[in-house]
């Protein structure tokens, strides 16, 4: 992973240097799954757009389809939308297309990172919205902000932070950066 370099408006970690690694990534993906094992999943649903990646990857893995919630106006199709802030407090606009969410299917929503949550609960919205079961939640990270929290306390959830670290990603300061920056060259 590496530490936002870009200023206020990025997120304050990128951990999309695993998808380099086939190794990570298949290791990240059986990570995710091992809660859902037992847990009959229909369809896996990825949110623009660091959760395509990751989403494809785990619907791969399930043997499942993929079917991304976009941000609005990408989809070509009939879609249904909703508001939602991102991480960063600006009010956005998502969007999931009509024809394929429907009673009895049940869904594993998956996306890169859960900061504030307010991405992933407009998601959850979206799915339910249309009838079908949010089986769980599935980020490489899922912060315990009050919107993290709330996920966690509603829905199944899985993520890939060791319980030793969690506090330094809630605190988005991971030592190990801490300890690099401090290393003669």
């Amino acid at each position: 992973m590496a530490p936002n370099t870009k200023g206020p408006k990025y997120a304050w970690l990128d951990p999309s240097r695993l998808y380099c690694s086939h190794q990570a990534l298949a290791d990240c993906v059986k990570d995710l799954l091992q809660p859902f094992q037992n847990e009959p999943i229909d369809l896996v649903v990825g949110i623009d757009a660091m959760g395509f990646i990751l989403g494809s990857a785990v619907a791969t893995s399930l043997g499942k389809g993929l079917l991304t919630i976009r941000k609005a106006g990408h989809l070509c199709v009939e879609t249904q939308s909703q508001v939602y802030r991102d991480y960063s407090g600006q009010e956005k606009l998502m969007e999931v297309r009509l024809d394929v969410l429907k009673p009895g299917v049940r869904v594993l929503i998956v996306d890169q990172w859960i900061e504030t949550g307010g991405t992933m609960r407009a998601a959850i919205r979206l799915v339910e919205q249309q009838g079908a079961t949010v089986v769980g939640v599935a980020a490489i990270a899922v912060e315990n902000s009050a919107g993290g929290r709330w996920i966690k306390e509603h829905y199944k959830c899985s993520h890939c932070i060791p319980e030793e670290l969690q506090p330094q990603v809630d605190q988005h300061r991971l030592l190990s950066f801490l300890n690099l920056s401090n290393q003669a060259p």
